[in-house]
């Protein structure tokens, strides 16, 4: 009648993939708001014409002011001759270099000095400039700050929805602490980088563009000697930014497995103390930080050193033009207005490829918590239910069937191989075996945890295979060994299970487990709100309360995993009997170690590796005296035994 199959879980994680493959990802987040990040670009391409349309402008302020004072300086000298005859004249002189600067001039007049009319217009349409093109970049920026921050929202949005889709396998193998650094800390860098980053990339390549525009119209010669430094940035970025990158990568790893050591620690701190080990776990911290720190430091010096070196290169560039405007100047072929406004040019030439080189590291980094979001959202998922997923009648007794179910966590570590048995409505079944059997295996495959390799387990005569995981998870109530309760009243925890539950429902689920009678000692009573962790009542009564939930929801099958292991045992007594009460009717599943609490359970099954090696009540598997009979007598006889002999020994005198 019995047996027992395989099954080969999903790999972890996702494959490792590239900077350039997941930044195109990243950025692809923003495809939902493409229309407004366009408005956003457009409004700030705007913005930066204007303001590089500002030195220009400026440039021909200084134009005004340098050419009325040398017309001033030298009015005395040429006075009531023309700019061409002022020029003939210097030429006649031998002042060439002075004629050539003078014959570039458009404003002078010998004798007439500034033009402060001309010079006041000139600096309003410079205010007006610089004032409408900071008003459009802030815009933008404000748009796209909005963009990224909806963008965030919905990726945090997907995560939640992905990990309710994720099978209990993934959860099984991946620690706590690097799924909620996952969840945490690299979405959290993933939107400062969103925020830090894509609002002045796309300013700081705009003002590139028009910059690089507005020094070819001025002089091509200083262009060139601006576009010299183009080479050296790409160097620049060659070199150190892959090293960045993988140093960064290591950084966010490193992050995720303190946080794991850090939450492993605190969950565990009680056991941490009672035997002793605060200095072991402080020293596996103090290395695991330590690597942090020396990864930290790495990637940091790398991303460091690369604005001065980005700054080196402008300092260069702007030497360069300096000495060539000024020889220009000199020799009359471009006016000092013009190669200060290269000069300001030349600045806000490097300024944004500083600025870009500067946001690499923060690109980098972000990239790197945004392949480990995506390796999350890659992972498999549980199958989808069909859309028309067949159901178990809804008046159903709850039969549960059994047929050849094979199923194993490793292909080559077969553990249940074509299980088969029924249990009807009213009738309790018990599993017992020594650890490892394959018990809590069974509920799993129940509950459709995991999948079967092999064979069905019906409901009722349905397949739960083919029902939604809903229909099926519906119809069942489980009790757990470690008691889950969240932050909310006594109340709302004992109605999780069923929303709909009625204040005397729960009462009555309350009093029938013995929750109604430690719950008036609360202050609240029912309304007292749990703690974090429960922490303000025993283990014993929070297991009380799960129970107490499991029976609100009045389920067709009911499922107990040690679910009196927390309490005692006066109370383990009367929850027994409040228990057979409760689960009459009802096709109840139970896993016990002790085997005190399921003498009463109409079929006992004795598993070992995954088969069924006896079946029957527990005075039948007694007088068998097989396996379920060894399991007794280690539990009874030899404490029995242990009692006897250690009451025979002398009590020592005090």
């Amino acid at each position: 009648m019995i047996a027992s199959g395989g099954f080969e879980p999903g790999a972890l994680g996702g494959k490792p993939q590239n900077f350039w493959p997941s930044f195109l990802r990243f950025i692809g987040l923003l495809r939902p708001y493409a229309w407004v990040f366009g408005f956003a670009t457009l409004l700030g391409a705007i913005g930066v014409v204007l303001s590089v349309a500002g030195p220009k402008i400026l440039g021909e302020a200084t134009n005004v002011v340098f050419e009325g004072a040398v017309g001033l300086l030298i009015g005395d000298q040429f006075a009531g001759m023309t700019q061409q005859q002022v020029v003939e004249a210097l030429e006649a002189a031998g002042q060439q270099d002075f004629a050539n600067m003078v014959a570039a001039m458009q404003s002078f007049q010998p004798g007439s000095g500034i033009d402060f009319e001309a010079l006041r217009t000139v600096i309003m349409w410079a205010i007006a400039v610089y004032v409408v093109g900071a008003l459009l970049q802030w815009i933008q920026g404000y748009i796209i700050n909005v963009v990224m921050v909806r963008t965030m929202f919905r990726v945090r949005e997907q995560i939640e929805a992905k990990i309710h889709r994720l099978p209990l396998r993934y959860f099984d193998r991946v620690q706590r602490g690097e799924l909620i650094s996952r969840v945490t800390n690299d979405v959290d860098n993933m939107t400062q980088t969103l925020q830090q980053s894509l609002s002045g990339a796309i300013t700081s390549l705009l003002m590139v563009i028009g910059v690089v525009g507005m020094m070819f119209s001025i002089s091509w010669q200083l262009a060139l000697v601006a576009l010299v430094s183009l080479p050296l940035i790409g160097v620049i970025m060659g070199v150190i930014g892959p090293k960045s990158q993988k140093a960064f990568q290591t950084q966010w790893k490193k992050v995720g497995r303190l946080n794991s050591r850090v939450e492993e620690s605190f969950s565990g701190h009680a056991l941490v103390k009672v035997f002793g080990r605060e200095k072991a776990v402080s020293d596996a911290f103090q290395v695991e930080n330590e690597e942090l720190y020396e990864a930290s430091f790495k990637a940091q010096f790398l991303s460091g050193i690369m604005m001065p070196s980005m700054q080196f290169v402008g300092y260069l560039t702007y030497a360069g033009i300096a000495v060539l405007g000024g020889i220009m100047v000199a020799s009359g072929q471009i006016r000092i207005g013009d190669v200060q406004a290269f000069v300001q040019y030349s600045q806000q030439f490097t300024q944004p490829l500083t600025e870009l080189g500067g946001m690499l590291p923060v690109v980098q980094s972000g990239t790197a918590s945004a392949e480990r979001v995506f390796a999350l959202l890659d992972e498999d998922e549980e199958e989808p239910d069909a859309e028309n997923a067949p159901t178990a009648p809804a008046d159903g007794d709850g039969v549960i069937e059994f047929r050849n179910v094979a199923f194993s966590y490793a292909p080559d570590q077969p553990l249940i191989r074509y299980l088969s048995f029924r249990v009807g409505p009213g009738h309790t079944v018990a599993f017992v075996g020594p650890t490892g059997a394959g018990k809590t295996t069974l509920v799993n495959l129940l509950m459709r945890f995991y999948e079967l390799d092999g064979g069905a387990i019906l409901l009722d005569g349905q397949d739960t295979g083919e029902m939604t995981r809903g229909d099926l998870r519906s119809r069942t109530g489980m009790v757990l060994q470690d008691p889950w309760l969240f932050a909310g009243t006594i109340r709302d925890n004992s109605r999780y299970g069923n929303e709909g539950a009625s204040d005397d429902e729960i009462q009555a689920a309350a009093e029938a487990t013995y929750v109604d009678r430690f719950v008036h000692s609360l202050p609240d009573g029912y309304d007292t709100v749990l703690e974090e962790d429960a922490a303000n009542v025993s283990a014993g009564e929070r297991q009380l309360i799960t129970i107490a939930r499991a029976f609100v929801r009045r389920p067709q099958v009911l499922i107990l995993d040690e679910a009196t292991s927390s309490v005692d045992t006066r109370t383990e007594l009367l929850l027994q009997k409040a228990m057979a009460a409760l689960r009459e009717g009802r096709t109840s599943f139970v896993i016990a170690h002790r085997l005190s609490t399921i003498r009463d359970a109409d079929l006992i099954l004795v598993m070992e590796h995954g088969d069924i090696v006896e079946q029957g009540t527990h005075d039948e598997l007694i007088a068998r005296e097989g396996a379920y009979w060894r399991l007794y007598q280690s539990q009874f006889e030899h404490a029995d035994a242990d009692i006897e002999e250690q009451s025979a020994q002398p009590v020592a005198e005090v």
